[in-house]
C-alpha cells in the first residue's frame, strides 16, 4: 500500500496534477481518490488503469513493479501496459470491429439425425434436437456427420452439415443422398443421364465411389443440398 502511495504522489507531483484534478480527469469520485492518496485503500485494476492512464505512467509501475525505475521510465510503456489492459476492460461497443469481421445473427435448424460419410448408414428421421448457426445459411435442417470419407471437403466426424432440401442437384456438388430408401449418406453427387449411371463420389481416397446404374436409380433419391458445415475447434 505504501509503495502505492508513494508513486502515486510522485506522479500527481510530476504533472502537477491535485486530487480533486485527478477525480475529475479519471471519473472517479473524490472520496475514492482521496482514499487512494492518503494510503487508506489500493485501488482495484480498472481504477488503476484509470489513474495511471491519466497521470501516463505504466499501471504495473504504480502498482510497485520496476522498483528501480522512475516515473519518466514508466512512461515509456504505457503504451503498450495501459493500451492492453483498456482492450481488456473497454466497453464491447468502444472497440472498432475489424473489417475482416462479421457479426453474426443465430436461428435454429432441427437436426435430423446422422448421416454417413463413408459406407452409408441407416437414417435417423427422428427430429432430436436443434442446432443453431448464423442466420446468413440458408438451410431447412442440418445433420451429424459421421465418418471420414469427406474430409477433403473438410466434413470431419461429429460435424454439423446444413441442409437445403431439394431433390436435385448441379454435377459435383454434395448432396444427402437416401439409399435403399433407408439408408443417408453425404457424397459428392454426378449423374450421367446418357448412361442412366449416378455416381457417389467420397472426398478420400481411401473409400470408392458409390455407383447406381439402371433400375438401381428407383431405390434412391437426393435428400438435400450440403450448403454449410459448422464444427467446433479441434
Amino acid at each position: 500500500m505504501d509503495i502505492f502511495r508513494t508513486r502515486l504522489h510522485e506522479a500527481m507531483e510530476t504533472r502537477g496534477l491535485r486530487a480533486t484534478d485527478l477525480a475529475q480527469k479519471t471519473g472517479l469520485s473524490k472520496a475514492r481518490i482521496s482514499q487512494y492518496v492518503n494510503g487508506k485503500y489500493i485501488p482495484k485494476s480498472d481504477a488503476v488503469i484509470a489513474i495511471a492512464r491519466v497521470l501516463e505512467v505504466s499501471p504495473l509501475w504504480l502498482m510497485g513493479e520496476n522498483p528501480d525505475a522512475t516515473s519518466e521510465m514508466a512512461t515509456s510503456a504505457i503504451a503498450s501496459d495501459t493500451a492492453a489492459a483498456t482492450a481488456v476492460t473497454a466497453p464491447r461497443e468502444a472497440i472498432p470491429c475489424p473489417s475482416n469481421v462479421v457479426p453474426l445473427r443465430l436461428c435454429r435448424y432441427p437436426i435430423l439425425g446422422e448421416i454417413a460419410c463413408g459406407r452409408p448408414i441407416l437414417a435417423n428421421e427422428d427430429r432430436d434436437g436443434r442446432y443453431v448457426t448464423a442466420a446468413e445459411t440458408n438451410a431447412d435442417f442440418c445433420l451429424t456427420a459421421k465418418g471420414d470419407s469427406m474430409i477433403g471437403a473438410r466434413i470431419y466426424d461429429g460435424d454439423q452439415v446444413f441442409i437445403r432440401q431439394t431433390d436435385m442437384v448441379e454435377n459435383g456438388e454434395i448432396a444427402a443422398v437416401v439409399v435403399d430408401d433407408d439408408e443417408a449418406t453425404l457424397k459428392r453427387v454426378y449423374y450421367y443421364p446418357e448412361e442412366e449411371k449416378l455416381v457417389l463420389m467420397p472426398e478420400n481416397a481411401d473409400y470408392e465411389p458409390l455407383v447406381f446404374v439402371g433400375e438401381d436409380l428407383d431405390h434412391i433419391h437426393i435428400l438435400g443440398k450440403a450448403v454449410d458445415v459448422q464444427f467446433r475447434v479441434r
